[in-house]
């Protein structure tokens, strides 16, 4: 669409060139021959044919769900699943074959994007027969499992056409209904519905089914889309704040929860697949450990989580925490982190250079503080000021690397993500304790000064800042 709109400003201003006397007529046709003027009227025509196409199909759904819902309760239950069922199959297939032309001919953008959209609307579709069939079968759920139902069906029909809006829908619906059963899992009686293990199980899910269809699709939104649901759902699935509150129950618990995100993020690569011969991900997946040392670091320098919640009565039901927790899955994911660091320690480069020993010792001690420090936390002996000190260390340590590497490579993501990093850490430590609101003051405005500072300090030097001015 940029592409087009470039090209259309352009035939305009070299047509007034033209005009004008500018350029001759043979550099007229150059520029349309290099350019190609004459496709503009075929892509305006095809895409006129498609917001034809899409208003009339959508005026057509409308018709014919005017039609359904007015003889709606005259019909007999079979009739209506028929009618449901072919509306949705008319529109799916209607979909696939505008977006996938038959062989041998060159697939017209405008098709793909209506064929696309239609794949979407049958989807939606998918929803609304599950939703009715229901009503109709007496079927009793609840809103997690329709949403779980929905999001699974169209995994299947994303891994099938291997198409990316597909995908982030699925995941987005699976999502939704992970949250909405999430308080099943804790509060609810012990009666087992697949719900309840699909969201139960929902990191070891995400990772087995979302990552493998990022493949599928080769899109880099989904895998971070995956590596969101498995961290967040491994976080609400343990529950491991504050630091005590299962002490006595399960002291390893805050361990996992914290180490297993990061640990796989970092040792994560492509080849551990046996079909896959590139590196599609690794690179996201390290921005992704780092995002996660981030965010752990953080929630770990506050006073808060470190306290004994003395006050704060668990639920009755909640005794039996094993029953609720995914042993499973942190068995298979653990295991898969070991599988990991091993593949990555194998590949090192032989011998292996320096920052690379360097990255990994660093990475390394990072796993280890945060395995280590909740549990001797939980198990051991009580910490708190220790373990606040070693986390906003650990956190500082983060942030400066981060910007170290932003100015060696000349990063500007890393330099920003290390000055954030530290900047959200002293006005968070300004914050939680009893200071002045004169100093308070004072060191918002230092560091406000100081990141505008360093911000036009790090933009200068870069290529083509105004740093690079003749001496």
């Amino acid at each position: 669409m940029f592409l087009d709109s470039f090209q259309e400003k352009l035939r305009k201003q070299a047509q007034l060139w033209r005009d004008e006397g500018l350029i001759s007529s043979s550099q007229y046709e150059q520029i349309a021959e290099r350019y190609q003027f004459k496709n503009l009227e075929a892509a305006a025509r095809d895409r006129n044919k498609a917001i034809a196409i899409a208003v009339g199909s959508v005026l057509l759904c409308l018709g014919i769900i005017t039609f359904v819902s007015g003889n709606w309760q005259g019909g007999s239950r079979e009739v209506k699943f028929i009618l449901m069922i072919s509306l949705f199959f008319a529109i799916a297939i209607t979909g696939f074959y505008s977006w996938r032309p038959p062989e041998g001919k060159k697939p017209e953008r405008s098709k793909r994007i209506l064929g696309e959209g239609l794949l979407i609307l049958s989807a939606f579709i998918f929803g609304a027969n599950l939703l009715l069939m229901a009503q109709m079968f007496n079927i009793t759920g609840s809103a997690s499992q329709l949403f779980l139902a929905w999001g699974l069906g169209v995994v299947v029909m994303a891994f099938s056409l291997s198409l990316n809006s597909l995908g982030v829908l699925s995941i987005v619906l699976v999502e939704i209904g992970y949250w909405t059963g999430l308080e099943d899992l804790w509060y609810a009686s012990g009666e087992l519905t697949w719900s309840r293990l699909v969201v139960q199980h929902m990191p070891l899910l995400a990772w087995l089914v979302f990552v493998p269809l990022a493949y599928f699709c080769r899109s880099r939104w989904i895998f971070g889309l995956a590596a969101f649901v498995f961290a967040s759902s491994l976080q609400a699935n343990l529950n491991p704040l504050p630091l005590l509150n299962y002490a006595d129950i399960a002291p390893w618990v805050a361990s996992f929860a914290f180490a297993l995100p990061p640990a796989l993020f970092w040792s994560y690569d492509d080849l551990l697949f046996p079909t896959i011969n590139y590196r599609l991900f690794q690179s996201l997946a390290r921005n992704l450990a780092l995002v996660s040392f981030g965010v752990v670091f953080y929630i770990l320098s506050f006073r808060w989580v470190w306290e004994s919640p003395y006050s704060f009565n668990q639920p009755t039901n909640l005794t039996n925490l094993f029953e609720s927790l995914p042993i499973i899955d942190l068995g298979i994911l653990s295991g898969l982190a070991v599988l990991q660091w091993l593949f990555l320690l194998r590949q090192r480069n032989n011998p292996p250079r320096r920052e690379v020993i360097f990255t990994t010792a660093v990475i390394s001690t990072f796993l280890v503080f945060i395995t280590l420090v909740p549990f001797w936390h939980q198990t051991i002996s009580r910490i708190d000021e220790l373990g606040i000190f070693i986390f906003n260390v650990l956190l500082a340590t983060l942030a400066w690397g981060l910007i170290q590497e932003g100015l060696k490579l000349s990063n500007r993501s890393s330099f920003w993500g290390g000055m954030l990093l530290l900047t959200l850490q002293i006005i968070s430590r300004v914050q939680e304790y009893d200071t002045d609101l004169l100093f308070k003051s004072l060191v918002f405005v230092l560091c406000g000064s100081a990141l505008i500072s360093a911000g036009l300090w790090f933009e200068r030097r870069l290529p083509g800042g105004s740093s690079t001015s003749k001496k």
